[in-house]
């Protein structure tokens, strides 16, 4: 497996206190009728109860909080990204939070609330390319041309130990004896940031839990890349489920894969689709295809031999 000092356990629970306070201590719990659905156990990890309705705050909270310690983002050298739309408000409220100028390029076909929402926050959007890995490439070339600091989620490890806090609390609820012992935790898989993260974690303070990753059919980039034990891209996607929604494979978090993820699994947007209606009914809450995807991927078995966790990582549709 391979170590980096941002990715040890000392240094994720250590930069938990510099995350956005909206971002901490999301509800965890575990469900009935889930359980019952499921036949063991399954705690549920709500990160939509904050002010851009997903995960995402963790990470760029303390990456954007770093880059601006460096002195590498300032008042003249914006932070730019690319985003299917909740990466960008994730930067684009750290940014604000700091009276730094973001830039996020989103692609033409990005959903036009997300996409609304990130400019209420306060970040300047540029639509270019038909999907996110085109916009992902108009960014790196506004960077080369104009200037501002490039960053890439799945890439820059601190948004991979910003993520992770959401399994430091997980573990913290276990201890606490609030939450019984997950064999498995589920994760939906875009570029790799959050299982990285969660697997990080997870290897040194409940090493026999299993680390699941859950793709899109359509969008298996990372899922072939793990295989293969190398970047593998795939010349399109097809899948509605826009947070998970890349054909390009991040190499750092491809290397990063190794030995913190235990399997992946793809699951179709069909089976997406029936996740989402089953933990909206469930939670009461907006659950996003991209979140719906580690339920579907439980769902599709085989069974966990204990409990399970589900992320729902969003809610912006």
């Amino acid at each position: 497996m391979l170590r980096i000092p941002e990715l040890e356990p000392e240094a994720i629970r250590a930069l938990v206190p510099s995350i956005h306070p909206a971002f901490r201590d999301s509800p965890q719990f575990v469900h009935d009728g889930l359980s019952d659905r499921l036949g063991v156990p399954v705690i549920v990890k709500v990160e939509t109860v904050n002010p851009i309705r997903s995960f995402k705050g963790r990470g760029t909270s303390v990456a954007v909080r770093g880059l601006a310690a460096e002195g590498v983002i300032g008042p003249d050298t914006p932070v730019v990204c690319a985003s299917a739309g909740n990466f960008g408000q994730g930067v684009a409220h750290a940014a604000s939070e700091l009276g730094l100028d973001a830039i996020v390029f989103a692609s033409r076909r990005a959903n036009r609330a997300k996409v609304a929402r990130m400019r209420a926050l306060g970040a300047r959007v540029e639509q270019a390319g038909e999907d996110f890995d085109g916009a992902r490439a108009a960014a790196a070339e506004y960077v080369r041309s104009q200037g501002g600091h490039l960053l890439v989620d799945g890439d820059d490890p601190r948004i991979a130990a910003g993520a992770a806090s959401l399994a430091v609390e997980l573990t913290d609820g276990v201890a606490s004896g609030a939450l019984p012992p997950p064999a498995v935790v589920s994760v939906p898989v875009g570029n790799g940031a959050l299982i990285n993260g969660v697997g990080s974690w997870l290897r040194a303070a409940l090493p026999s839990c299993q680390v699941l990753g859950i793709q899109a059919r359509g969008a298996p980039a990372m899922t072939l890349s793990w295989q293969a034990g190398r970047p593998i891209d795939t010349p399109s996607v097809d899948t509605y489920a826009d947070g998970i929604a890349a054909r390009v494979s991040i190499p750092a978090a491809v290397a990063l894969m190794d030995g913190r993820v235990d399997d992946m699994r793809l699951v179709d947007d069909a089976a997406i689709h029936r996740a989402q209606d089953e933990l909206t009914s469930a939670l009461g809450i907006t659950v996003e295809g991209a979140a719906a995807a580690s339920w579907a991927g439980l769902v599709a078995g085989p069974r966990p031999e204990g409990p399970a966790v589900v992320i729902v990582t969003g809610s912006n549709v």
